[in-house]
């Protein structure tokens, strides 16, 4: 017993010890906590809900021929900024001269006008600090100027001559046709620029507008006579849509606009677009790169236009799986997995056609397989688990941050105006956006998720160096190894046809 009591006696103190060391860890970690939340006063800011979107609506004209004008008065800068933009681009092209278009919207613009050289009006825009520039797309071409206010009748007068009395030269198309084949003999140096072209082929087909690409004997298949045959038919009224956007009266540059363009006469429309798209061909596609020591991976398949009702759940199903360092795809391949140096999607959806779905990687050779897996795993996950309250307001909210910020100033609704009209879209469109985002429910991410997305149907696009993969693509799928060989330039190439 008396031993017992020393014992006691002598844990008494060390109890006490303990409990007052405790009390003194409970005491710094409320000391901590408090500190910490002091050190976040933001957390404690009220977030108000986004305002309405009520972006600036420009004044919109259309002519008796068919002409369609947008004007935006923006009295912060002396500038005025103007654009043409002309229905039909490099989709509308013959296959057998694909690059036409883009040689076509250099070409127009170094060669210049029946009066004046492209060099010399280069030189006198110059000392005007103004610009004036063409340009060939996918589906336009346009005609772009900006200049200070006081400028703007003169270099609008330039434009107007360079619309209206081009002079395509042969040494200006020959130039063109010279940089455009650099771009050719290059295209295989970069991994991930092959299999990106592949994939979108793929995805598209090799004959549709959208997945073919150039080649030696399609540029050289171009002549000085396309080119105005192009713009001949082309440059109607009718096709073409005029916005201006800066410090001038509306109504004063009506007048000026109507006298401009009134008397132009209306042409032949551009065929509508074939709108049959086939998913892709299921399977593997290899590209053996033996100069590289990893792989870019990437999933295709076919995305979604915006006129589609699903537009706005599918919207925000993309920001959860692939919208940055927070999204899924990136959180478990690159963060959790460590597969990839950089992991990114899109579900994407175009004005009048599908846009693509594509999934891609970066990774080491040894995990090129387990990173394709592991992507297709995730995509299996977002069909399977619905997102958190978390995941889906954070989404959303990213979702119609970003969308404000794309049309945060007069330049930027003027353009998205102009688009929308292009296509055919109502003027609203955006007003709804805002709307229709907030109305997306995690039952409805988790159904366009099954509705649109099978992972079985895309195809796997791989370009690395396979003696250093670690296991066979073939368990991914059906393998082709795919030929990225350019084809040789056609004899006697360097001759430009009259």
């Amino acid at each position: 017993m008396k031993n017992f009591g020393l014992r006691t006696g002598l844990l008494l103190p060390a109890l006490v010890g303990i409990s007052l060391m405790a009390g003194a860890q409970a005491t710094t970690t409320q000391k901590a906590t408090a500190n910490n939340a002091a050190a976040e006063p933001w957390k404690k800011i009220p977030i108000p809900p986004l305002h309405d979107f009520k972006p600036p609506q420009p004044k919109k004209i259309v002519l008796e021929n068919g002409l369609t004008i947008f004007l935006q008065e923006d009295h912060e800068l002396p500038f005025v900024d103007g654009s043409i933009l002309i229905k039909g681009g490099s989709r509308d092209e013959p296959a057998a001269k694909v690059g036409l278009v883009s040689l076509y919207g250099q070409t127009w613009r170094t060669s210049g006008t029946s009066t004046i050289s492209g060099d010399a009006l280069d030189e006198q825009l110059a000392q005007k600090a103004a610009r004036l520039e063409t340009s060939g797309g996918s589906a336009t071409t346009s005609v772009r100027w900006s200049s200070l206010k006081e400028d703007f009748d003169g270099v609008f007068a330039s434009t107007l001559d360079l619309l209206q009395h081009p002079a395509f030269k042969a040494d200006k198309l020959a130039l063109a046709k010279r940089q455009m084949e650099a771009g050719i003999a290059r295209r295989n140096d970069d991994a991930s620029d092959i299999a990106s072209r592949e994939a979108v082929e793929l995805a598209y087909g090799p004959e549709n507008p959208y997945g073919r690409h150039t080649e030696y004997a399609t540029v050289e298949a171009v002549s000085l006579g396309d080119l105005t045959a192009w713009h001949d038919r082309t440059v109607v009224p009718n096709g073409m849509i005029v916005s201006l956007e800066g410090d001038f009266d509306s109504a004063k540059m009506e007048a000026k606009l109507r006298a401009a363009f009134s008397s132009m006469r209306r042409g032949a429309d551009i065929p509508a677009l074939d709108d049959r798209f086939p998913a892709p061909k299921p399977g593997v596609y290899f590209v053996d790169k033996t100069d590289v020591d990893q792989s870019n991976v990437i999933l295709v398949g076919l995305g979604t236009d915006r006129r589609n009702p699903d537009y706005y759940a599918l919207s925000v199903m993309n920001e959860i799986f692939s919208g940055g360092f927070g999204s899924r795809v990136f959180q478990t391949v690159r963060t959790k997995l460590g597969l990839a140096y950089g992991v990114s999607g899109s579900f994407g959806a175009s004005y009048d056609h599908p846009g693509l779905f594509m999934v891609d990687a970066a990774t080491k050779s040894a995990s090129t397989v387990a990173a394709a897996r592991a992507m297709l795993d995730e995509i299996g996950r977002l069909k399977t688990v619905p997102p958190t309250a978390t995941e889906l307001k954070n989404a959303k909210d990213q979702v119609l941050n970003s969308f404000i910020f794309h049309y945060d100033s007069p330049d930027k609704t003027l353009a998205e105006q102009v688009t929308l009209a292009l296509y055919g879209y109502p003027s609203d469109f955006l007003e709804k956006y805002k709307t229709g985002i907030e109305k997306v429910t995690a039952e409805d991410v988790t159904r366009v998720a099954n509705k649109y997305i099978d992972a079985s149907k895309l195809a796997i696009v791989v370009v690395g160096n396979g003696k250093e993969f670690t296991s066979p693509l073939s368990g991914l799928g059906m393998v082709k190894n795919v030929d990225i060989t350019i084809p040789p330039p056609p004899a006697g190439a360097r001759a430009i046809q009259q």
